[in-house]
Formats: C-alpha cells, structure tokens, sequence
C-alpha cells in the first residue's frame, strides 16, 4: 500500500459522492429527499468497505480500476453513454421527487434495497474469482481464463453483476422513470460484450473453448 494509491482512492471516493449527491440534491431542491440518502449510503457504504479491503489485500487490482483508461474508440463510446444514462438517471430521480411525479410504495424502496444489495454482493465475488479483472477491455500479461465460481454459470458475471445493481437503483430511489433510462444499459453492455469476446478470443488462450463450455453470458438460460 502506498500513500499516493491511497489518496487517489480517497479522493476518486469523494468526488463521486459530492457528485452523486449534487445530482440528486439540487434537482430535488431540497435534503429532505430520503431515498436519496438511503441509495447513497447503500452505494458509497459497501464501496467504502471494497475499496479499504482492496488497498489492502489486492493495490494492484485497485490500482488497475482507478486508472483504468479505455484505449479504443468503441469503448470509449459506450463509456460515454454510460456516463450520459446515469446522469439522466439520477435527474429524473430529483426531479420525481421535487414534482411527486410517481414515488414508489416505502415497500418497493426497501425491497430494491435489497435486491441491490445482492447485486453488490456478487459484484465484490467477481472481484474475488478474478484477479484480471479489468475496467478496460484488454487481455494482460500471464491472464488465464477463469472458468469456475460465477464464470462457470455465465461468462460475463460482471455485467450480471451490475444489470442487478444499476436496474435496482431507480427503485431505490422511488423513480420508475429512471427505472427506463436504466434499461438503455442492456444495448449498452450488449455492444461492449460483443467487443471485448472479440479480444479475448484473438489474445488470450483457451477464450473459445470457454465460449462453448459456458454457453450463456449474462443471464442463465436467458442470455
């Protein structure tokens, strides 16, 4: 652990946090918005905890996820929209709110809670199974293919991972507008998964008899 990889996380951390916060806020137009401070506490509370448990045990795999960077145009397309669905996302949320467009039932607020949870949970056990992990689309050096645990089930556990998280945090926040926006992720990691099994099977060995043992990629028998 280094000083310098500390603070970057630290500070990555609470960017995103003012962030998040000020995109829920200010749309809003008041503190008073509950589910916000719930969905926040859920997101930035588990992220605390990995991101300590990481610096500790595994720098190098938070120093690959910190300064990830993608390197192909495509990719950097699909970030981009990422990156506009949830600030639409998190808009509408305030905006739902502040005009009581439609609010979920307390009861939907709590179960989704839940359900993102879960998601979360099988987030930090890809994050376990697979030391290659990486927020680029890359093959590294001496990478093997993981082919047990979640990657036995579906190749992309990753992405079934997140599917889980990010259609759960609309209900979080009591929004089921954003609850569409967030649909726009299925396309979106659709088109990136189709791109990096492409770079897998031409760099790393044994990618395509994978392919044919796990035949599903993100959902089984679904997809």
């Amino acid at each position: 652990m280094t000083s310098k990889l500390f603070f970057q996380a630290l500070t990555k951390f609470l960017a995103g946090l003012v962030l998040v916060g000020a995109l829920l806020f200010v749309p809003a137009g008041t503190f008073a918005y509950w589910q916000g401070w719930l969905f926040i506490a859920l997101l930035f509370g588990p992220m605390f905890i990995a991101g300590v448990v990481l610096l500790l045990r595994q720098p190098e795999l938070l120093r690959k996820r910190l300064d990830a960077k993608e390197k192909q145009g495509e990719q950097k397309r699909v970030v981009a929209l990422s990156g506009l669905m949830f600030l639409a996302m998190f808009v509408v949320a305030g905006l739902n709110y502040r005009f009581q467009w439609c609010l979920l039932p307390d009861w939907a607020v709590y179960a989704a809670s839940v359900v993102f949870l879960i998601g979360y949970a099988l987030y930090a056990e890809v994050l376990r199974e697979n030391v290659w992990l990486s927020r680029t689309i890359e093959v590294q050096e001496h990478q093997k293919v993981v082919d047990t645990g979640l990657y036995g089930i579906v190749r992309h556990p990753m992405y079934a991972a997140t599917l889980v998280l990010f259609l759960a945090m609309p209900m979080v926040l009591a929004t089921p507008w954003s609850f569409l926006i967030m649909l726009f992720y299925i396309p979106i990691i659709a088109k990136r998964i189709r791109n990096e099994e492409a770079v897998l099977e031409q760099g790393l060995e044994g990618y395509t008899e994978y392919k044919q043992k796990v035949r599903y990629k993100v959902i089984p028998f679904v997809w």
